[in-house]
């Protein structure tokens, strides 16, 4: 999770490859309007995003009835976005990317052919809801490479959970 340009892409095939999971790109599942909307530099209001995530809740609750693991590249900016989800897996556990403003910057500068542009990003994070301690989420570095993100974030996948243990 994280916002644009913060690699959850990236991250979540290297960490899907990693555990042998299935991935799914959120960005995938968002209904054409939206796309639209973020293409012409249009923020996505709540309303915007309820089927959105209400498709990748289903998506969720479908790997984890078939008991199989699915990594999904999703922004869950809200924690509200993220309650939404977890109602599909109980197990369901978050790898925030998060970090400075300047290099999210730069990477939505140098990529090519997202429909997201870089003007959204200060929207992004004006959304963004840090999770919180009682959610089951690790935050790592945007500036470290993306191997050392998943390689980290499946170390911390394979701990056991507890709200009341202190965050990575």
């Amino acid at each position: 999770m994280g916002v644009s340009g913060c690699g959850k892409s990236t991250v979540g095939r290297l960490i899907a490859k990693r555990l042998a999971c299935e991935f799914l790109e959120g960005d995938d599942l968002h209904p054409p309007r939206n796309l639209e909307r973020m293409a012409a530099g249009i923020a996505l209001t709540d309303h915007d995003r309820r089927d959105w995530l209400k498709a990748i809740a289903e998506q969720l609750a479908d790997a984890h009835a078939a008991r199989y693991g699915l990594i999904v590249s999703c922004s869950a900016l809200k924690r509200s976005y993220r309650n939404q989800l977890r109602t599909a897996s109980s197990e369901l556990a978050f790898v925030h990317i998060h970090g400075s403003l300047d290099v999210l910057e730069a990477r939505m500068e140098s990529r090519t052919g997202h429909f997201m542009p870089a003007s959204l990003l200060d929207s992004q994070l004006q959304t963004l809801e840090l999770p919180g301690a009682d959610e089951r989420c690790i935050t790592l570095d945007v500036a470290l490479p993306a191997e050392q993100i998943a390689e980290q974030a499946c170390t911390w996948l394979a701990q056991p959970f507890s709200a009341t243990a202190p965050r990575p």
